[in-house]
């Protein structure tokens, strides 16, 4: 699990190609290296990758075909720049929500509203399904980052960012046309898909009791 608090920045160093599959190897910042392991797990832009190699500062991450579909680290260049978090220990501070590091889409950056220390960027989703999960002031993971919902569309929402995270993470980089890594809140997920059975369910017995209702009468009115 992981918190949604980005650490540091990695740079990406090399990418080894091969069919379906690809290897990274990304600088970490020296912060994060005391104790990493093989087989620990690092999100990277929110998407969980686990360790194969450790050089000094240099480490390896195997990435499958899924992965490079379903978000944007199949894009990535070398000297591009991730947001990185090492998973979460039963000690640490919850500063922003608990996270899987399991990525559902990714989302384009539509529109980036800049004021006094403050930026508001707008994203769209590939589909609207999603969007039931997306709630005014519920929690939602960009790019591995724990943010709060501003606004919702059917099809878009917002984010409010304060300098200190575009500073300290990869948003302040993100330009219109950008693709980010999506997480829904497992919460927000669990709740809306019980309550969307509850009512299916309800509406079902209602339909039934209705049919039972329409066929007795006809008995009644055959007697």
């Amino acid at each position: 699990m992981f918190t949604g608090i980005v650490q540091g920045k990695g740079t990406v160093v090399s990418i080894d190609e091969k069919p379906n599959f690809r290897t990274h190897v990304v600088r970490l910042p020296e912060a994060m290296l005391p104790n990493l392991a093989l087989g620990a797990s690092v999100a990277h832009n929110g998407c969980c990758l686990t360790v194969t190699k450790v050089e000094g500062d240099l480490v390896s991450f195997d990435l499958i075909k899924e992965t490079l579909r379903l978000t944007n680290l199949g894009e990535l260049k070398e000297g591009d720049e991730v947001n990185l978090e090492r998973a979460a220990s039963f000690n640490d501070e919850i500063g922003g929500h608990l996270m899987s590091g399991h990525i559902v889409c990714t989302a384009e950056v539509q529109k980036i509203l800049t004021s006094e220390n403050n930026r508001q960027i707008w994203f769209r989703m590939p589909h609207a399904e999603y969007m039931k999960y997306i709630l005014h002031k519920g929690y939602i993971g960009i790019d591995g980052i724990s943010l709060t919902v501003g606004e919702v569309t059917p099809t878009r929402f917002c984010v409010h960012l304060i300098p200190e995270t575009l500073e300290r993470t990869t948003l302040g980089a993100k330009r219109l046309g950008d693709k980010i890594n999506i997480e829904i809140d497992p919460q927000t997920q669990a709740i809306v898909d019980t309550v969307e059975r509850v009512l299916a369910s309800r509406e079902a017995a209602q339909a039934a009791a209705a049919a039972l209702a329409e066929i007795e009468h006809q008995e009644h009115d055959k007697e």
